[in-house]
């Protein structure tokens, strides 16, 4: 029988599942932190099983979750696992861009399959997804688009969708605009003029595999709204910075929101995608 066990991020997600799950623990002064603010790892009936699926979310505390998570690992050490990524944690920093960088999401998962001997990898929309060198490794990546899809044609009825960038149209094979990046918060939108046409009239998805500012997606829908579109909406897998959330739910005409991150946004279940393999 294979257990799920959930880091703390991930929580939200193994008390939906029809599973046997194992939870973290608390420590003899029935928290889950030292005074010092270090984090406290125990799973509870550790014995229980030799095989398990480890559940993690890669936010909201991206450093310290990567802490509780190698705690977990080192705890599993001896049994048979496999790990599953709501949202893979350092994704976007999946290449060496710059001289004297390194690709740190390639270093994440090479360090727990060849150290931590982890069968298998599953994610979600990972911002990775289409690399080169991910092909390399035992990762299946599933995809919440047609979650966001099918919940935004119910309330909305038939749509079009676009991308707001090529990553993530590598990402889902589905059309849209280019951008151009001058730092972390500027961006200039480009597009074909078929492309402004077929949005004209249109209830349009804007698609995207996350939001940190907001500022690509605020484009797009400028872009959208500029060339006629009738309603724009926002789909998303990954509510990473509440700030991004919140300028795209004042910015956007309506938002779908996965809860792959514990946020009171998420709209959109993913937890079907989740299985005990």
């Amino acid at each position: 029988m294979t257990f799920i066990v959930p880091t703390s991020a991930a929580e939200h997600i193994a008390k939906k599942l029809d599973a046997d799950v194992l939870y973290l623990g608390e420590n003899k002064d029935g928290k889950r932190y030292f005074p010092d603010g270090e984090i406290y790892t125990r799973i509870l009936d550790f014995d229980k099983t030799d095989r398990v699926m480890i559940l993690h979310s890669g936010q909201p505390k991206p450093n310290e979750g990567l802490i509780e998570l190698e705690n977990v690992l080192n705890i599993l050490k001896d049994k048979k696992k496999e790990l599953f990524f709501l949202y893979f944690p350092y994704g976007m920093q999946d290449n060496e861009f710059e001289k004297g960088e390194t690709n740190v999401a390639q270093n994440l998962i090479k360090k727990y399959t060849m150290y931590y001997g982890v069968e298998k990898i599953y994610t979600i929309d990972a911002h990775f997804w289409g690399r080169n060198w991910a092909k390399n490794y035992p990762i299946e990546n599933f995809s919440a688009v047609s979650l966001l899809k099918k919940k935004s044609e119910e309330k909305y009825g038939e749509m079009i969708y676009i991308t707001p960038d090529i990553g993530a149209q590598r990402r889902t094979g589905i059309g849209g605009t280019k951008k151009k990046r001058k730092d972390s918060y500027t961006i200039e939108i480009t597009s074909t003029e078929d492309l402004k046409k077929m949005v004209k009239g249109k209830n349009v998805g804007v698609v995207d595999d996350l939001v940190e500012t907001g500022g690509t997606m605020c484009r797009a829908y400028d872009f959208c709204k500029d060339n006629g579109a009738k309603k724009v909406l926002a789909l998303i897998t990954h509510g990473v910075l509440p700030e991004g959330i919140s300028r795209i739910k004042e910015k956007y005409d309506d938002l779908f929101l996965t809860n792959t991150i514990n946020r009171p946004e998420a709209n959109v279940d993913i937890s079907g995608l989740v299985k005990v393999l």
